[in-house]
Formats: structure tokens, C-alpha cells, sequence
């Protein structure tokens, strides 16, 4: 997996991942890590003037987040849909995932994000979604096999 907690799989028109984690914490974040990962890149900073600019961009929002699901798959694709819906409307891009409480049906969460100007935009991922779904937990953890609409 290149160091990555995650690698693509191969698909015919979106996008699909295969995601790990030693726990269902880890996988979550994993996962949302790798999202966000594909969406965009940080920009370098070029110039004392970026520096400046940078500096007042990337003081960090913290957003809240809490879901509730009949069964984890369902929390799962909650837990991304909720993510990328955040980040579009607060115009970030999450890059820290705290992960405070979590059962099979429930989630509480914060996340970081800093102002979308500072990234590059890769791809744009509309939405994650159940089609091929797997979610399973083996003895190294846990793991999850995910598409996300593009």
C-alpha cells in the first residue's frame, strides 16, 4: 500500500479504495484521510507574500460531527457524505480526524479542515456511496472496500 493506508482498486467510472485500519476508529479516519487525499493537494508555499497570504488562511476551523446509524455500513458512508458535505459548504479541506466516541451505529467526531485556496483540486468526489460496499474485520483490524461517485 506505499506507506498509505489505503490503494485503489480498479474501476470502470468512479472511484474505488480499499481502506485498513487496526481498529474501526483507525478505519474511519483511514478512510476519510484517504478521501480528502484524493480531492485535493496542499499548495507550496512560493513567496514571502504566499507566506502572509498562508498565514491568515490556514488558521484551522474545527467542525463537530455526530451520526447515528441503523447498522455500520450506514454510519460509514454517513460519516464521508457528512465530511465532504462540511467541507463544501465551509469552503475547507479536512485533514485531521478525531474520532472521540464510535460503536457500530454511532459516532462522534471533530475534524480540522483549512481554507480550500491553500489546495490544488485533484478530483472532485460527489458523494460515497453503498454500491459494492464491504466493510469486515479480520484478525489485523479491520477493513473497507468503498466507491465514491465522482
Amino acid at each position: 500500500m506505499d506507506g498509505k493506508n489505503y490503494e485503489f482498486i480498479e474501476h470502470t467510472a468512479d472511484i474505488c479504495i480499499r481502506v485498513k485500519g487496526a481498529d474501526l476508529k483507525a478505519l474511519f479516519i483511514n478512510t476519510a484521510l484517504a478521501m480528502f487525499d484524493i480531492i485535493a493537494d496542499k499548495l507550496p508555499v512560493k513567496s514571502p507574500l504566499d507566506s502572509a497570504r498562508a498565514e491568515q488562511a490556514t488558521r484551522p476551523q474545527t467542525v463537530k460531527i455526530e451520526q447515528e446509524a441503523e447498522n455500520l455500513d450506514e454510519l460509514f458512508v454517513n460519516w464521508l457524505n457528512e465530511l465532504l458535505s462540511l467541507s463544501s459548504a465551509q469552503e475547507i479541506i479536512l485533514s485531521d480526524f478525531k474520532i472521540t466516541d464510535i460503536t457500530t451505529t454511532y459516532l462522534k467526531a471533530e475534524a480540522i479542515g483549512y481554507s480550500s485556496e491553500d489546495y490544488k483540486f485533484n478530483k472532485e468526489i460527489k458523494a460515497a456511496t453503498y454500491h459494492e460496499l464491504k466493510i469486515e474485520k479480520s484478525d489485523g483490524g479491520w477493513q473497507a472496500e468503498v466507491i465514491f461517485d465522482v
